[in-house]
């Protein structure tokens, strides 16, 4: 059971540094002060920023902003790490930071976590294209993932106005320039499906924490999102997963993704639709109810029967 906002605990961060290839990505972890953590959780970030803003922000007056500081409260030790391009790892003008690639970056920073601490396997969870850069992960490195969460992911993009509209500008993404990002931008974020699923101040502090790291991002992503999808199999993905969609995301079409939940394989799988949410899950008003679905999720315990003898 989820426990109770107040008092909001805050823990300090460690930051690490690994290597895919001659690339630096950096990495942030936070995890329990004592004792043997539940399990370890990996967060994913999506095209438009890199990984802290989205999971260690800090709000005044908003409690447990960080989803990191969340779930370390409730006995987790959480990572994230910064995709090529983005934030505090290498930007090469000239990488694209495709879907493929975040697998890659995933890879990397798994190889690196488990040297570390003796973790064999993740509670993965991503967000937006962070849901198919963990998709894709999870499909090359199916041991390594404990329990898979995706959230506001595309399968084919099919019923998505967003992708549509995006579209429009596919020229733009392939020519592999990095595109600008702002504070207007970030707004337009939450402007595009709902207006009102986010507080101002949440925005703003969002915003803030995304453009101090980053004035332009890879178009990878959008490119793939655009022209290639579908980039990941579901047939391919063997362990429980999570798929949660915002009731008002433009993004994540819901027929798309009820195909996509039909067709994985594990029985132990489940489809959530967030009320009054739109994208961006974590910084939308009902962020609490995130926080609750996807741990009910990571808590969940095995089952004693399953229905093969055993």
């Amino acid at each position: 059971m989820v426990t109770p906002v107040m008092p909001e605990q805050t823990f300090a961060g460690v930051e690490h540094w690994t290597k895919k290839g001659d690339v630096t990505l950096f990495l942030w972890q936070k995890k329990v002060p004592q004792g043997n953590p539940k399990g370890t959780v990996l967060f994913v970030h999506g095209s438009s920023m890199a990984s802290t803003p989205t999971f260690d922000l800090h709000v005044d007056g908003r409690p447990y902003s960080s989803a990191m500081d969340w779930f370390v409260s409730q006995g987790f030790d959480t990572w994230c790490v910064d995709m090529e391009g983005y934030g505090r790892s290498d930007k090469d003008p000239s990488v694209t930071a495709n879907i493929k690639a975040g697998g890659d970056d995933l890879i990397a920073a798994t190889d690196y976590i488990m040297a570390l601490t003796g973790v064999k396997s993740f509670l993965v969870y991503g967000i937006s294209s962070g849901a198919l850069r963990a998709a894709n992960f999870a499909e090359r490195k199916p041991e390594r993932v404990a329990k898979l969460a995706l959230d506001a992911m595309v399968w084919t993009g099919e019923g998505s106005p967003t992708l549509e509209q995006r579209a429009k500008n596919l020229a733009r993404w392939q020519t592999g320039e990095r595109r600008p990002i702002d504070r207007e931008f970030v707004w337009s974020i939450f402007n595009r499906d709902h207006p009102g699923c986010a507080d101002a101040n949440v925005v703003e502090a969002f915003a803030e924490a995304i453009v101090a790291l980053d004035d332009s991002v890879p178009t990878g992503t959008y490119l793939d999102m655009c022209a290639n999808l579908p980039v990941t199999n579901p047939e391919n993905l063997t362990m429980p997963t999570l798929v949660m969609r915002g009731e008002f995301d433009g993004i994540a079409g819901i027929d798309d993704l009820l195909a996509f939940y039909k067709a994985l394989p594990h029985p132990a799988k489940q489809f959530s639709v967030m009320q009054g949410i739109s994208h961006a899950s974590l910084q939308q008003k009902n962020y609490m109810m995130v926080y609750h679905i996807l741990q009910s999720f990571f808590e969940q315990p095995d089952p004693v029967y399953t229905g093969d003898g055993a």
